[in-house]
């Protein structure tokens, strides 16, 4: 039995589904609720992580290989992500002292 079928005959798809479900709500409440921009920027990525977990495990359970190579390029885009949202944030905190989102409208004058 393959390590593939092995994982897929232990954990059904459905968990990964929940698995996944919760990680994109937590990563939303982080958006929605945090000024803080490195903790906004972490829950982006793990709603993109979310997405990832979706897409194997969607994949896996269809038999489909598209699913595991869309991860590939959600990797890309996050750390591209990662590399132009952690140079606002250092931008911010060099211009103001703090990486609150509130005083990012400070920025345009």
């Amino acid at each position: 039995m393959s390590g593939l079928a092995l994982l897929h005959s232990v954990v059904p798809a459905s968990w990964a589904i929940l698995l996944a479900v919760t990680l994109f709500a937590i990563g939303a409440c982080g958006v929605l609720l945090r000024r803080n921009a490195i903790i906004v920027f972490a829950s982006i990525e793990m709603m993109m992580n979310a997405a990832n977990v979706l897409f194997v495990a969607m994949a896996d359970s269809w038999d489909h290989a598209a699913g595991r190579i869309f991860v590939f390029f959600v990797i890309v885009v996050a750390a591209a992500e990662a590399a132009v949202g952690l140079g606002i944030v250092l931008a911010l905190y060099r211009l103001h002292g703090t990486v609150d989102i509130d005083r990012a409208s400070l920025m345009r004058g």
